[in-house]
């Protein structure tokens, strides 16, 4: 009897932690953060890019249409630097 007690309680403790890992709303939430981050180190790249290529830093970030894939509309460049989501 002990030991099914045991098995239970161990069954009970590792899916609530599964759940707490796979929990989706909460994933997509912690993914949308860390895209939004790497986005933000794509677009500081992509103006060092800009810079080493042409000397002068890029005005907009439409300038850097080239050098980064994906939507850039959310960023901006301020003072020589991504400012947006995850900056």
């Amino acid at each position: 009897m002990m030991e099914l007690a045991m098995a239970a309680a161990v069954t009970v403790s590792i899916s609530g932690v599964s759940y707490a890992a796979l929990n989706p709303q909460r994933l997509e939430a912690n993914a949308g953060v860390v895209a939004d981050q790497a986005t933000c180190r794509a677009v500081d790249t992509a103006i060092v890019g800009y810079v080493a290529q042409h000397g002068e830093t890029p005005r907009n970030v439409r300038q850097l249409r080239d050098y980064v894939k994906g939507d850039l509309s959310r960023y901006r460049i301020v003072d020589g630097m991504a400012a947006g989501p995850g900056c």
